[in-house]
C-alpha cells in the first residue's frame, strides 16, 4: 500500500489548520486591541 497520498493529505490538512488558527488569533487580537483602546480613550 503507498502512503503517499497519506502523508500529502496529512500535510495538508495541517497547512490548512496552521493556516486558520493563525487567522483566528490574529482577528481575536485585532479585536481585544479594539477594545483596549475604547477602555483608555486613545486615538
Amino acid at each position: 500500500m503507498n502512503p503517499w497520498p497519506f502523508v500529502i493529505s496529512s500535510y495538508a490538512l495541517t497547512a490548512l489548520a496552521t493556516i486558520a488558527t493563525s487567522f483566528w488569533a490574529w482577528r481575536a487580537a485585532r479585536k481585544a486591541e479594539a477594545r483596549a483602546e475604547q477602555l483608555t480613550g486613545r486615538d
